[in-house]
C-alpha cells in the first residue's frame, strides 16, 4: 500500500467534517427557478449562491467543524453540473433517481474533456470566507459514466477512462489553486461489484500525480462484498455510511483491517430522525476499536442536501457535541 498523506490539521485525529451538500436555502430554489425562466440574471443568481454559501461557512465554523464544505449551493445535481461544463456530454431529459427526486441524464455523445476549471473559483470563494480548510469536491468518473447514457464510445470502460483524465485536470488545478483535501465521488462505486476493478483503474488516472490527501465517498451499497477489494482504491481515505448500515461492516474490518483514513458517517441523511449525542458517541467507540482515532473523520452517512435546514444543522451540531464527549476520553 502507498504511503498515505497525512491530514495538515491540528489535533490527534477524530476530526469533523462533512460529506458535500447541504439543502438550499428557500431563496435559492426560488432564484434557480426564476433564472431557469429568464427572470432573473445569472450574477443575480450567483449573488445569492455566494449569500448561501457563506452562511453554511459560518455556521460550520459555528460548532468547531475542523474540515469544511462549501456545501454546494451553486451546484444542482452532482453529475449534471459537472456534465453540463464538459465537452462530449449533452444534457438529456429528466428521470428518475429515488422518490420524487429528477435529474436530466447526460449523454455522451462525442469525446469527452475539459476546456476549463469547473469548480476552482468556488473553491476559491469559499475558502477565501475561512482560515479552515475547504475540501474540493469532484464527482468521480465511473459515477457519471454510470448515471449517463453511452452514444460514443465502444465500452464502459473507454467513457470512464475519459473521464477520469478529465476530472484528474481539474483535480490538479484545485492543488494548484491551494486545496489540501479532495474528494473524489464515486457512490455509483458499490452498485456494480463487478466494475471495482475499473472504478480502481479509474481513481489512479486521478489521483496519481496529486500530493494532497484525496479521498472518496462510497454509499448506500453491498459494502460486505465490496470490502476489502474497496481498499485497493488508490486515495488516502474512503468515507462510509455506518448509522444507516448499523455499523455491520465492523465484522469486516475484524477479519481485514481497515487500513486507510475513514470518514465516519454517524447519522442518517435520509431519516427525520435527530441522533442522539450519546449514540453517536457509542458509534464513535465502536469504530475506534478498530480505527485508531488519528485515522478517523467523523460526518454525516451522506450528503445533507435532502434534509431541511434545520434537520441538517442538528444533525452536525449533536456530531460536533458527541465528538468532544469521546475526545475528551482520550
Amino acid at each position: 500500500m502507498a504511503e498515505l498523506h497525512k491530514p495538515d490539521l491540528p489535533g490527534a485525529g477524530l476530526w469533523t467534517t462533512s460529506v458535500g451538500s447541504f439543502p438550499k436555502p428557500d431563496y435559492i430554489i426560488k432564484a434557480r427557478s426564476r433564472f431557469a425562466r429568464k427572470e432573473i440574471s445569472r450574477e443575480e443568481l450567483r449573488e445569492l449562491e455566494k449569500k448561501a454559501t457563506k452562511d453554511w461557512i459560518d455556521f460550520q465554523e459555528s460548532i468547531g467543524t475542523d474540515l469544511l464544505v462549501d456545501g454546494e449551493m451553486y451546484r444542482g445535481d452532482m453529475v449534471a453540473y459537472f456534465a453540463e461544463e464538459m465537452p462530449g456530454l449533452e444534457m438529456g431529459g429528466l428521470v428518475r433517481s429515488y422518490g420524487n427526486r429528477y435529474y436530466r441524464k447526460p449523454i455522451a455523445t462525442g469525446p469527452v474533456g475539459r476546456d476549463e476549471p469547473i469548480t476552482v473559483e468556488w473553491w476559491k470563494y469559499a475558502q477565501s470566507l475561512t482560515d479552515r480548510p475547504v475540501k474540493g469536491m469532484l464527482t468521480g468518473p465511473y459515477t457519471i459514466c454510470d448515471w449517463s447514457f453511452n452514444e460514443h464510445y465502444e465500452s464502459r470502460r473507454d467513457f470512464v477512462l475519459d473521464l477520469a483524465k478529465a476530472i484528474r485536470d481539474e483535480a490538479l488545478d484545485l492543488e494548484r489553486a491551494g486545496c489540501k483535501y479532495i474528494q473524489i465521488d464515486e457512490p455509483a462505486a458499490s452498485t456494480r461489484m463487478d466494475e471495482l476493478d475499473l472504478v480502481t483503474e479509474a481513481m489512479d488516472i486521478v489521483t496519481e500525480p496529486l500530493t494532497v490527501h484525496t479521498l472518496t465517498h462510497i454509499c448506500y451499497g453491498d459494502f460486505h462484498h465490496a470490502y476489502p477489494k474497496m481498499l485497493d482504491i488508490p486515495v488516502d481515505q474512503i468515507d462510509l455510511e455506518f448509522a444507516n448500515s448499523e455499523y455491520t461492516l465492523l465484522e469486516e474490518f475484524g477479519e481485514h483491517p481497515f487500513t486507510k483514513y475513514i470518514g465516519l458517517g454517524v447519522t442518517d441523511v435520509h431519516s427525520h430522525l435527530l441522533e442522539l449525542v450519546d449514540d453517536i458517541a457509542d458509534g464513535i467507540r465502536k469504530v475506534m476499536k478498530y480505527i485508531p482515532p488519528e485515522r478517523i473523520f467523523v460526518d454525516p452517512d451522506c450528503g445533507l442536501k435532502t434534509r431541511s435546514i434545520d434537520e441538517a444543522k442538528a444533525k452536525l451540531t449533536n456530531i460536533a457535541k458527541a465528538v468532544e464527549i469521546v475526545r475528551s476520553e482520550l
